[in-house]
């Protein structure tokens, strides 16, 4: 078993990373700074700047903000300072009100929101908010991960939330998740109650595209009868439609996403449930999801190219795969099977069709775990596979924090100027 203390790191960055959001993470987090910003200000700004790192930028602009109707970072802003508490983090709006929402529009329509794209900055994750009222103005940054406040930000000297976390590998990743007493890693046992509860939330609504529902629905039975594998799907995609449709719900995120957070759950859990694992190996199965993806994060970064959900249906395919049965062997072969699958899914903005990429990670999560044990595994002749699972992982970060760079690039600029 592992030492204590390796055990407690552990933990303390589970704890970090794997935290309630209401919405999708990049405006809650601008918002989040904009309260900062506002109660350092002590009184309404009358006006905010706001300045954006790219990939901000890109994941906010699509968006729905919960419980709104309404879609992109003006309202965020606005309500961030309005209502906003940033004791809350990613719930900051949880005190929303209607009187709120009109106080907001209101805001925007005053024309008192400027957002602009921060400029010689290779951080991926950066809010710079200045809110003003009369002759006053304070400043609130948020640098490295979406909760992150810094005082003073300098380029490469910034604080960087984690830089002493423990490094992790698929080998340790494994033997905590498998081994560790069950009254230490219970709380796990929470983003089953958030995940899933968000799944049974779209059904009470219209959210997003309703891809969800549409896998329930008989056209779509008639094709995948009502399997594990639909279910699965069903129950992944649900949730994922009811949050960027900007449903008014927690989800438990994952290293600052809640699709991460929710791709990371639901399937492991729509496993167990019909499987009939016991409540000890759906723990563990969730663990071992969860803390995947974070290893993976942790050379990925918090945003990236590459979509989040690759890393997280990496995560859901090695908790099926130990809900089969699988062992270590198995659950890395789950790993190298991913790799060569969906290595260079893009990410362009977090938005309601995410449901659709969620959708196909999912399903590459089940056929993974079904091939490895099967004994099937994709070996090192093929593609960016190395022999060594973990060195795969690296191969698959860094082309997603490095090689598409410029395809990142490319997306923002097309999501910019679509219509000119």
């Amino acid at each position: 078993m592992i030492n204590k203390q390796t055990r407690e790191q552990i933990i303390a960055l589970i704890h970090k990373e794997v935290v309630p959001a209401i919405g999708c993470t990049e405006p809650m987090a601008v918002a989040l700074c904009t309260a900062r910003a506002t109660e350092l200000l002590g009184q309404k700004p009358e006006h905010i700047e706001v300045y954006l790192s790219a990939n901000i930028l890109k994941n906010a602009m699509g968006v729905g903000i919960p419980g709104t109707g309404m879609i992109g970072l003006p309202i965020a802003i606005a309500l961030g300072a309005l209502i906003g508490k940033s004791e809350y983090e990613l719930e900051v709006l949880k005190d929303l009100t209607p009187e709120a929402i009109e106080q907001g529009k209101q805001f925007i329509a005053e024309e008192r929101i400027c957002i602009h794209l921060k400029e010689g900055i290779s951080e991926k994750l950066y809010i710079e908010v200045i809110v003003s009222a009369g002759q006053q103005e304070k400043k609130a940054i948020i640098a490295g991960s979406h909760t992150n406040f810094v005082e003073e930000y300098k380029e490469g000297k910034e604080e960087q939330s984690g830089a002493d976390d423990i490094q992790l590998n698929m080998r340790l990743v494994y033997d905590f998740a498998t081994t560790a007493p069950l009254e230490e890693i219970r709380f796990i046992e929470a983003t089953r109650e958030y995940n899933m509860n968000a799944a049974r939330e779209a059904l009470k609504g219209n959210y997003g595209h309703n891809l969800g529902k549409t896998i329930d629905r008989p056209l779509a039975k008639g094709i995948f009868g009502g399997s594990i594998f639909s279910h699965i799907i069903a129950r992944t995609a649900s949730a994922c439609d009811a949050r960027m449709g900007g449903a008014m719900i927690p989800v438990m995120s994952n290293s600052g996403s809640g699709n991460q957070g929710i791709c990371a759950t639901n399937p492991v859990c729509v496993y167990a449930k019909e499987n009939e694992n016991t409540e000890e190996e759906l723990i563990r199965a969730l663990m071992l999801s969860h803390l995947t993806a974070i290893y993976i994060k942790q050379s990925l970064g918090k945003l990236s190219a590459l979509c989040g959900c690759v890393v997280a249906s990496i995560g859901s395919s090695v908790g099926i795969t130990y809900l089969m049965g699988g062992d270590y062997e198995h659950v890395c072969r789950s790993v190298k099977n991913m790799i060569a699958n969906l290595t260079g899914m893009i990410c362009d903005g977090a938005k309601p069709s995410c449901s659709l990429k969620i959708t196909s990670g999912v399903s590459t999560a089940v056929l993974s775990a079904l091939l490895s044990m099967e004994g099937k595994c994709v070996t090192s002749e093929e593609g960016i596979v190395d022999d060594c699972v973990d060195k795969s992982i690296h191969n698959l970060t860094a082309i997603g924090a490095n090689g598409m760079g410029v395809t990142d690039e490319m997306v923002l600029r097309i999501m910019t100027t679509k219509g000119c």
